[in-house]
């Protein structure tokens, strides 16, 4: 007699052979492109950036797994890519030691005080950016000429600035290795306060200044269309995003074309595409309903444009990502499908 057994439970039915530390080291993986381009248009300072801030996520996540009485959770790999995303997040010159307590404030008060990987409702990477860009409103905006003589051989001199002093002066140091008519205006700025639009093909290819990692659209594009053929990115989170540039973006132009740049401008500039293809579309802090992911695209991509366009700072993308981290648990309470059979309740008297 043959002892059958009908095992019954819940979807997904059909699973993949893949973990969070697999999908994890993939993100790394399509990374490391961008950062090498990062370290080849700034030089060593990017490269210095990279390792603090990655060590001091990493040392901050050991500690809290530590005081928890938890078991070592670095092999993961969710606080390595917190740490490579905030250092591209960072302007290439920032000073070393605000850079390890932007790593140290984005594990802490973004993923530790949540209960650790899972359970953190914003991104860490873009917590710590917030921070410093709070702390440090002046280092935070500093820019740093890309391809500089001597960037592999040289620090840019705010880059080793010991702890509580002023950098110097980049403008200065940029005259000094041969840097002609550099303002230290990425492009948004240059476009917002001085009305000077930069070529798409620079803003593409990334022969502008900027932060780390945000330079360069087209680089950015591929290393997440890998994770997207990796099946390891919900494609959809970064499409509805740029729909919602290019929508909101292509209103603001068509009514006031001097104070809002064309929807390709707005698209390739700034932090949108690292942004969009690494940040926003973490899988803890997105929705997961389809209608939701359109919702939370749609209010990243056109909250960015509002901040650009009417808010006070040039670049809006980090600001938009945290809020549609926030919205989130509601974007998903408020698209939840109805239960196959279920009836719609009925209204109390």
């Amino acid at each position: 007699m043959v002892n059958k057994h009908v095992v019954l439970h819940t979807a997904p039915h059909v699973k993949k052979p893949q973990d969070v530390p697999t999908i994890m080291r993939n993100v790394v993986y399509a990374l490391l492109p961008i950062v090498a381009y990062a370290v080849y248009q700034f030089g060593i300072s990017v490269l210095a950036l990279v390792i603090v801030t990655t060590l001091a996520c990493l040392g901050t996540e050991r500690f809290f797994g530590w005081m928890g009485g938890k078991p070592n959770s670095l092999g993961d790999w969710s606080s390595t890519i917190t740490g490579i995303l905030l250092a591209l997040t960072l302007p290439p010159g920032f000073p070393l030691w605000m850079g390890a307590l932007a790593g140290i404030a984005g594990i802490a008060i973004g993923k530790a005080v949540f209960g650790g990987i899972g359970f953190n409702v914003f991104n860490p990477a873009l917590v710590g950016r917030a921070f410093v860009q709070a702390a440090f409103p002046v280092a935070i905006t500093t820019g740093t000429p890309a391809f500089f003589s001597g960037r592999f051989t040289e620090f840019v001199p705010s880059t080793l600035t010991l702890p509580f002093l002023i950098p110097p002066e980049t403008a200065e140091w940029a005259k000094q290795v041969a840097v002609d008519g550099f303002s230290g205006a990425t492009p948004l700025a240059l476009y917002k306060f001085q009305h000077v639009a930069t070529a798409p093909l620079d803003l593409f290819s990334g022969a502008v200044a900027g932060s780390a990692g945000e330079t360069s659209a087209i680089l950015i594009l591929l290393c997440g269309l890998y994770l997207i053929v990796r099946q390891m990115m919900n494609w959809k989170i970064p499409a509805w995003i740029f729909v919602g540039v290019l929508a909101t973006s292509g209103v603001l132009h068509l009514i006031n074309p001097a104070k809002c740049a064309d929807p390709l401008f707005m698209l390739f500039s700034g932090g949108l595409m690292l942004g969009a293809m690494f940040m926003a579309s973490d899988m803890v802090g997105s929705p997961l309903t389809p209608r939701g992911v359109m919702i939370y695209g749609l209010l990243i991509g056109g909250l960015t444009v509002v901040i650009r366009v009417y808010g006070s700072l040039s670049e809006g993308i980090m600001y938009a990502i945290l809020l549609g981290n926030a919205a989130t648990p509601l974007i998903d309470a408020f698209t939840q499908p109805r239960l196959f059979g279920a009836l719609p309740r009925k209204k109390s008297a």
